[in-house]
């Protein structure tokens, strides 16, 4: 079985040295992402699926496009580190926002230049957040459960919170953060944030995240990946936020100190959270799982069939724009 399935790889690597005389440009599929852009790039470029190999065949398939191939695509939360090799490399077009899979440090070394789809995700994740605001202060989720477990003979479902006239406080006013914002204002919330600078909005500005979490009713964390933000979102902030405070994350799982977050929310030192992304996906830490006031998401904060299908129209985008002319929509600076 060994030896059958290593001349399969043989037979596919031998292949795509044969498609190296083709005349369309070549484009190294690093790890699978949206099955649409996939198949779009499939029917666009003569692609080479190096998700698909291993290792060997991954190394054999780079030798053999070195000089052929300047562009691979990639999603943006992992990429496999092995296509730094390839030195014809020029462009890393990743599927995502945060481009923490990409080293960027490395591309930055070797000329490559990287892009991604900001932008065309802020509505889905602006909806998510306003979801898990939402569920979190009116116990959505609890109350659907009372329901089916037919608790509701036995007497009302407790009170949740209402959200006019609280505090919506926005760690990280970027794209995202603002069109939170604009979701949260016809609910009647006030708007507080914090960024490193001020900005000329109509919303109250703070100076560190302790003093955003002590006027917030609701924190929603939009902050960016890498280790400037790693557990921003720390004790000192929860203490702040207080037993009455909600936390919603759909920025990036880096940001939270986990234990500190299982620690306020064991202790009732805030009331509850709402959760789409972890430090170490798909691994959820399993003390999360014991909580019933915490909503635990599976990353799905741009996951729409709208939302996704843009991403990957940026994604070919800035391939086609490239190849073209050079130029790039959407690049990391």
């Amino acid at each position: 079985m060994v030896m059958v399935l290593h001349c399969y790889f043989n037979f596919l690597v031998h292949t795509r040295l044969i498609a190296i005389m083709s005349t369309q440009d070549h484009i190294i599929i690093v790890n699978q992402f949206h099955p649409e852009t996939l198949e779009r790039l499939d029917s666009n470029y003569q692609t080479h699926h190096l998700w698909k190999l291993r290792h060997p065949e991954k190394n054999q398939l780079l030798e053999s496009l070195e000089g052929h191939c300047r562009v691979a695509a990639t999603a943006s939360w992992m990429c496999d580190p092995i296509i730094y090799r390839l030195r014809s490399l020029e462009l890393i077009a990743a599927f995502g926002v945060g481009v923490d899979g990409v080293d960027l440090e490395t591309t930055q070394n070797l000329n490559i230049r990287v892009t991604n789809t900001p932008g065309v995700l802020d509505d889905g994740v602006a909806d998510l957040a306003m979801a898990l605001i939402l569920a979190t202060m009116r116990n959505i989720v609890a109350a659907n459960k009372f329901s089916r477990d037919g608790q509701w003979s036995e007497g009302p479902f407790p009170f949740g919170t209402s959200m006019a006239g609280k505090t919506l406080g926005i760690a990280g006013l970027g794209r995202i953060g603002s069109a939170i914002a604009l979701r949260a204002e016809p609910f009647k919330m006030s708007i507080a944030y914090h960024n490193r600078q001020p900005r000329r909005l109509p919303y109250t500005f703070c100076e560190s995240l302790e003093d955003l979490a002590r006027i917030s009713d609701v924190l929603v964390c939009v902050l960016p990946g890498g280790d400037e933000t790693d557990n921003l979102i720390n004790a000192s902030v929860l203490k702040e936020l207080g037993p009455s405070g909600i936390l919603v994350n759909v920025g990036r799982g880096n940001s939270i100190d986990d234990d500190a977050l299982i620690d306020s929310l064991r202790s009732g030192s805030i009331k509850a959270a709402g959760l789409d992304v972890y430090k170490n996906e798909p691994q959820i830490p399993d003390a999360y799982k014991t909580l019933d006031n915490v909503i635990l998401l599976p990353h799905i904060g741009s996951a729409t069939e709208e939302t996704r299908r843009a991403m990957g129209h940026l994604v070919l985008d800035n391939i086609e724009a490239f190849l073209q002319s050079g130029t790039l929509i959407s690049e990391v600076k």
